[in-house]
């Protein structure tokens, strides 16, 4: 058996790199036929897009690992089956949970070390690329510059920090703000705000419906202040301060975003949608082992087009758990699922099918 580990493993693994490469050459062109004009706007060297591309791939690999493990299981198992190999093996009294257990354990090590690989590459990767497209993209097409950010947290000074939950560059607009003043670590005042937006001609924020807390130095509220008019604000930061210091999970490893979740907390702030991407960094690593427990019983219970049948069903089956992980993730942002079911939900009710799928598939 060992034999035939070996062999299974193997063959895995070589249309495993195959695929990654294949879905990594994909995902670059489509990148940069999607961003050419963006580059060309821009005026952007040749050497940095290609500084891009290089951060950019480990994020290309990451999200294509599960496509690539997915095809690598169809098409390891279709050859066995197409060329009668797991027809003999299965007549040699092998079953197919044994046959399967290499390419499990493979997946559960792939999945591992997806987590890992996520954890300390892709993050900086995402990070540099962001930094291309502030330094060289964005910075020269202002004026077209509409993302939305989300979840900001800026901290210009060991006084100052605040929170924001949406702003929109183009409107220098704010929705969610809380801001803490501090001395020596300790919260002295609170500004919590429904709205604030830019104002160029005063160079300050003007906030609507706000409330003003102060704090004694033992930590305890010692006044409150609520206004529904519009106040103008004059405080050390701007809108380049906000679009330079923007931060997204992407951009944070696991150990970095628990901490900042913590901080969050601390000073008040509502972390339910940075709880759900911390959850999510590890449950996404394990959708390597769930393609594999469809892809496998699949393939190998049709004989007659197993490759063909396989494929349709497997990719027909990913998409659908894609589909589910962002609609747990929608659940779990609008607080109406606990951050990790919410996370871990997809993983959950797929993980059960597959296994359930192995099951009873004819031994």
């Amino acid at each position: 058996m060992k034999r035939i580990d070996f062999y299974l493993i193997k063959e895995f693994l070589l249309m495993l790199v195959g695929g990654l490469i294949g879905f990594w050459a994909v995902f670059v062109v489509v990148d940069a036929v999607e961003n050419l004009d963006r580059f060309i706007d821009a005026s952007v060297p040749i050497k940095i897009i290609m500084s891009y591309y290089f951060y950019a791939s480990p994020w290309f690999i990451s999200i294509g690992l599960p496509m690539a493990v997915l095809i690598s299981t169809i098409f390891t198992v279709g050859l066995l089956s197409k060329r009668n190999e797991l027809t003999a093996m299965k007549s040699a009294g092998v079953s197919l949970y044994r046959l399967a257990a290499p390419l499990i354990v493979c997946s559960i090590v792939i999945s591992i070390l997806s987590f890992f690989f996520d954890d300390q590459v892709v993050t900086v990767g995402n990070q540099n690329r962001k930094r291309i497209e502030k330094e060289h993209v964005i910075k020269t097409r202002r004026k077209g510059y509409n993302a939305r950010k989300r979840n900001i947290f800026l901290q210009k000074s060991d006084q100052f920090h605040i929170a924001i939950d949406r702003y929109q560059p183009k409107l220098k607009k704010a929705v969610g703000i809380a801001m803490q003043f501090l001395d020596d670590g300790r919260l002295t005042e609170r500004i919590d705000a429904n709205s604030m937006s830019w104002s160029e001609e005063e160079k300050g924020w003007r906030v609507n419906t706000y409330a003003l807390r102060s704090f004694h130095p033992d930590g305890f509220e010692s006044s409150v202040k609520l206004s529904r008019g519009d106040t103008l604000l004059t405080i050390d930061f701007t809108p380049e301060d906000l679009e330079r210091e923007a931060i997204s999970p992407e951009e944070k490893n696991y150990a970095q975003l628990k901490v900042f979740i913590q901080e969050l907390v601390e000073s008040g702030v509502d972390t339910t949608r940075w709880e759900v991407n911390l959850y999510g960094k590890v449950s996404f690593a394990l959708t390597n082992l769930i393609v594999v427990l469809f892809a496998f019983p699949l393939v190998a219970s049709k004989q007659e087009g197993g490759i063909a049948f396989g494929a349709g069903m497997s990719v027909f089956v990913i998409f659908g758990y894609y589909a589910f992980i962002r609609f747990g993730q929608t659940l779990g942002y609008k607080g109406i699922l606990e951050p990790m079911l919410s996370a871990w939900i997809g993983n959950i009710v797929f993980l059960a099918g597959g296994i359930l799928l192995i099951v009873l598939s004819r031994k």
